[in-house]
């Protein structure tokens, strides 16, 4: 068990969801960035966490889990795509109002290369590129350290 997954407290969605309500999406994000607010389960599952919020702008860090191994060695693609949606969906949902929600309508990853056990922790960035009334598009890129890109990605979200 990581670090990251050991820091999952669980709350009842029903519960968290009433306790937010009168937030916007910067200051609930920013809320759980800063640890004022748990993180989702989903990044405890698949081992990552939101580190940075602004407007527009989401940044979640993460990395190796042997449970999320495909037969390869690396990896899953699956890993891939679940932090580069959340990056590129936060980005937007960092832009929008109180009582103003947002779902993935569709994303494509592009994989560079595999992320191995020697790889260290990883770093998805996403950023919103427009936003409309209806609809949002951002875009996400996944890199090292050093800041070799190992994935990216593009979105676009309803807004509820």
């Amino acid at each position: 068990m990581t670090e990251r997954t050991r820091s999952y407290v669980w709350q009842d969605p029903e519960e968290l969801a009433a306790a937010t309500r009168d937030l916007g999406g910067l200051d609930l994000l920013q809320r759980i960035a800063s640890g004022a607010l748990p993180q989702p389960g989903v990044g405890a599952t698949v081992g990552f966490r939101l580190v940075e919020v602004e407007e527009g702008r989401a940044v979640f860090e993460g990395g190796w889990n042997d449970f999320m191994i495909n037969p390869a060695g690396t990896l899953h693609g699956g890993w891939y795509g679940i932090i580069l949606d959340s990056c590129m969906g936060c980005a937007v949902h960092s832009t929008l109002p109180q009582g103003t929600g947002y779902t993935t309508l569709e994303y494509k990853v592009n994989i560079t290369r595999g992320i191995t056990r020697d790889t260290g922790p990883v770093r998805a960035v996403g950023t919103m590129i427009h936003r409309g009334r209806r609809s949002a598009t951002a875009e996400g890129k996944l890199t090292d350290a050093a800041g070799k890109i190992y994935a990216h990605a593009s979105t676009t979200c309803m807004i509820l």
